[in-house]
């Protein structure tokens, strides 16, 4: 099965059963943030430029920890899928990078 959320950029981003497997076996202290993860790429706190035309989607957890979900947008085809995801506290080494976009303050 596949789940498919949309960006900030209103591109569908799918989240296939083969890649949680995947994220999980990795990551395996996500494994019940399944809706985070899709949560994390509708409503980042930031998303910064990735190292391979990826994005990079963080969401705040908790004061000190985010969701980090890095993805891809094909825009030319209006298609996207999620590479990897997991937890981070490595929030200031983040910032360092360039910010694509950021959640408007409230």
């Amino acid at each position: 099965m596949t789940n498919i959320t949309y960006s900030v950029n209103n591109i569908p981003i799918r989240l296939t059963d083969e890649r949680w497997t995947h994220i999980v076996e990795n990551h395996d202290d996500i494994a019940g943030y399944y809706f985070d993860v899709l949560e994390t790429i509708v409503r980042p706190t930031w998303i910064f430029e990735g190292d391979e035309d990826e994005l990079w989607a963080v969401k705040f957890i908790s004061a000190r920890k985010a969701i980090l979900v890095i993805y891809k947008e094909l825009k030319e085809q209006n298609d996207g899928f999620i590479i990897t995801a997991f937890f981070t506290t490595k929030i200031q080494k983040l910032l360092r990078r360039n910010i694509l976009w950021q959640q408007q303050q409230q």
